[in-house]
């Protein structure tokens, strides 16, 4: 059943970020390796999704920018 329901979340998610990618960029990826590290680690799927969501937006804004060398 979770893994159903896992597998949900990862389809409406991509079918999300292909209505809307600018404002998502790097989101949705960073979401979802988030999520299966904090499910990994302790089963902490969400604070892991909503901590790879802000990184992964961060490093996108910091590549599209040119300061990641910086």
């Amino acid at each position: 059943m979770k893994t159903l329901f896992a597998g949900a979340c990862v389809a409406i998610s991509m079918g999300l970020a292909a209505i809307n990618p600018a404002d998502a960029k790097g989101c949705i990826k960073g979401a979802i390796v988030g999520g299966v590290v904090g499910h990994m680690a302790g089963h902490h799927g969400v604070a892991g999704a909503a901590a790879g969501c802000a990184i992964g937006h961060h490093e996108a804004n910091k590549h599209q920018s040119g300061t990641e060398n910086r």
